[in-house]
């Protein structure tokens, strides 16, 4: 199996991971950087064995904070990242840094050419920097940036930052991964703070406002801490002295001995900061990590943590699944001449696309035990069923 082919590398369990593979996974356990390197280079690949890798470095992976810093292109992200990996450092935590890069529509790999912005920590062994390949996913992120993560946070990285790809409401993909969103925003950036209305606010824990010092900083952080609070509640008032916990009626309720015995039971709510940075000159980074780290704790306390990573896990294993069927799929189309032969018999009225897509998917269902109905039988009951419309007779 070629690395093309890695996705499908299904039999490759950590039980049956080979010698050199097991090997690899003990040297990065023990801190070698180079295996660490050679493990995320597998994992960006899809190289035969990386799933058996990904699944025996799994139980040692919890221990770091993730951070997804996200936002429009141009609003500063490498450079406060790169600002964001030194505080951390001297502080004394580890830091392993996933930037997602755009993907070269020729070659398939990232363009690098803001790298340089980030060269401050260049030499430092305790941060780990490595940039990949968008792989044509609209908000930025893949499969593979998720078990880049589960490396460094196996490696014992304290913190994991990952920039993304600048690309809009795309981005919201960046929850399934970190567990801490920022989201920078340029100063006058009327059109951005807009485009944040119609989803991006919806996954931000952090927001800020990048290049502070530049004119029209003070209204976009103003119009920022506007939306965060209609965001939490259409009625509440504008007071921003509150952060962190709050109940979902908020801490201002006329009431107070009522509310506190109707919100007894309520689960808290966070309520995102709006902060300014000058990344170039690292203004504003502390405070910009205390928030990190409030969210952190906010995130252990409230049990929010838990809901999310099952929720997280549940996903990449619909993810994961569906890629396999797919794969699975893909391989029964060839072996049947091909998707060109397959559409090219439809179009000559020999055949049907249900059809051909039975064909396809009901000896997969018949191997998943499916032995009463047929997948595609059962979708196109649902179909039917949810449109009111009946099925001709059989």
């Amino acid at each position: 199996m070629d690395g093309h082919d890695g996705d499908a590398d299904t039999s490759a369990t950590t039980a049956e991971l080979r010698d050199v593979d097991a090997e690899l996974v003990a040297d990065l356990l023990d801190g070698s950087h180079r295996a660490l390197a050679r493990v995320i280079t597998r994992i960006e690949n899809r190289s035969p064995g990386y799933r058996g890798i990904v699944g025996a470095l799994h139980e040692h992976t919890g221990g770091a904070d993730v951070i997804g810093v996200t936002g429009a292109p141009g609003a500063g992200k490498s450079t406060l990242v790169d600002k964001l990996a030194a505080a951390y450092r001297e502080r004394g935590d580890t830091v392993g840094v996933v930037a997602v890069d755009p993907s070269s529509p020729y070659t398939g790999g990232a363009l690098l050419g803001d790298r340089i912005r980030m060269a401050s920590n260049v030499g430092d062994m305790d941060v780990f920097f490595r940039s990949m390949s968008a792989r044509g996913q609209l908000g930025g992120l893949s499969m593979a940036t998720a078990d880049a993560v589960k490396a460094l946070d196996a490696f014992g990285k304290d913190t994991v930052i990952i920039e993304t790809v600048g690309a809009g409401q795309n981005e919201v993909d960046i929850v399934r991964t970190a567990d801490t969103v920022a989201v920078l925003v340029q100063p006058g950036s009327g059109d951005d703070v807009q485009t944040l209305k119609a989803g991006i606010l919806e996954i931000g824990d952090v927001f800020v406002v990048n290049k502070a010092d530049m004119d029209g900083a003070d209204r976009t952080l103003a119009e920022l801490e506007e939306m965060v609070h209609r965001r939490e509640s259409p009625t509440k008032g504008l007071d921003t002295g509150h952060h962190g916990f709050e109940t979902p009626d908020g801490p201002d309720d006329t009431d107070a001995e009522t509310d506190s015995e109707a919100n007894a039971d309520r689960p808290t709510e966070w309520t995102p900061d709006v902060l300014g940075t000058v990344a170039k000159t690292g203004e504003g980074v502390e405070a910009l990590i205390d928030a990190f780290d409030a969210h952190a704790q906010y995130l252990r306390e409230s049990g929010t943590l838990d809901r999310t990573q099952r929720e997280r896990y549940a996903e990449e294993i619909r993810t994961l699944v569906r890629s396999d069927i797919g794969s699975l799929a893909t391989a029964a189309i060839d072996r049947r001449g091909g998707i060109d032969t397959l559409a090219e018999r439809v179009r000559r009225r020999e055949t049907d696309p249900y059809s051909v897509a039975a064909a396809i998917v009901d000896p997969i269902a018949s191997c998943a035990g499916d032995d009463d109905e047929t997948v595609t039988g059962k979708r196109d009951d649902a179909a039917t069923d949810d449109r009111g419309i009946g099925r001709d007779d059989e």
